[in-house]
C-alpha cells in the first residue's frame, strides 16, 4: 500500500517540511555523483552506528560518533529509500507542521529522530552497520497526524496480483496497521531498521500533545 494524499487542507505553506524534503534530496543527489567506495565511505562516516557509539573509539570517523544520530537523518542507502521518506514525510508533514507551528514542528521531528535512533541503538548495542534515513524522524510524524487526524481519509494505493485500486483510508487505520507491522516485523532481519520505527512512533505519541500549539 502506496499512501498518495490525504484530505486535510493546510492554511499556510509548510516550510519546515518543503525544507527538509529539499536537504534530504539536495544531500543525496550530492552523494549520487560518488563512486560507490566513496559513498559507503560517506554512509559509515555519518551514519549512526551503534557500537561507535555505545564505545567510541572508531578510526573512520571524521565527526564524534554521537553526532551521526542527527546527520543520520539526512542520509539515504538508495533512491527508493529516499523516494517512499520523502512521500510520507510529504503528506504526514504538512499538516502536522500546521498544527505545530514551524519551530515546533522542526523541534519535534529533531526529538523524534533522536529517540528512534536511541531505540536503534539500545536494541542493537553491538552492531556496527550504520543506520540511516529519516524514517524514524517521520515515524513519530505519523504518530503525531494520528493523534491529530484520527478520521482523515488517506487515499492509498493498492494492489493484489492485477488488482490494482485507490481506496481512502482512514488515518487511525492507515497508520495503526502500519505501526503494528513495524512491532511484528522487529527481529525479523534484513536492512531496515524495525525498532527505529517502532521508537520514533512512541516518541511522537508522547511529545505530539506537548508540541501542539493551544490557540
Amino acid at each position: 500500500m502506496i499512501p498518495l494524499y490525504d484530505t486535510i487542507p493546510t492554511r499556510r505553506v509548510p516550510v519546515v517540511t518543503l525544507a527538509l524534503i529539499a536537504a534530504n534530496i539536495l544531500i543525496f543527489l550530492l552523494m549520487a555523483g560518488f563512486s560507490e567506495p566513496e559513498f559507503e565511505k560517506t554512509v559509515f562516516r555519518y551514519g549512526a552506528i551503534p557500537a561507535d557509539i555505545v564505545q567510541p573509539g572508531s578510526t573512520h570517523l571524521v565527526i564524534p560518533a554521537y553526532a551521526g544520530i542527527v546527520t543520520s537523518l539526512f542520509l539515504h542507502a538508495g533512491f527508493f529509500h529516499l523516494a517512499g521518506n520523502m512521500l510520507f514525510l510529504w503528506i504526514f508533514g504538512n499538516n502536522v507542521e500546521d498544527i505545530q507551528g514551524r519551530f515546533r514542528f522542526w523541534a519535534f521531528y529533531m526529538l523524534c529522530g533522536l529517540f528512534a535512533t536511541l531505540a536503534h541503538i539500545y536494541s542493537n548495542t553491538a552492531s556496527d552497520v550504520p543506520l540511516v534515513g529519516a524514517s524514524g524522524a517521520i515515524s513519530g510524524v505519523l504518530a503525531a497526524y494520528m493523534l491529530a487526524f484520527p478520521r482523515s481519509r488517506i487515499y492509498t494505493l493498492f494492489w493484489f496480483i492485477f488488482i490494482v485500486r485507490v481506496v481512502p483510508i482512514p488515518a487511525v487505520f492507515f497508520i495503526g496497521f502500519w505501526f503494528i507491522m513495524q512491532v511484528f516485523a522487529i527481529g525479523s532481519g534484513g536492512p531496515v531498521a524495525w525498532g527505529a520505527h517502532v521508537g520514533g512512533f512512541v516518541a511522537g505519541l508522547v511529545l505530539a500533545p506537548v508540541f501542539r500549539r493551544s490557540y
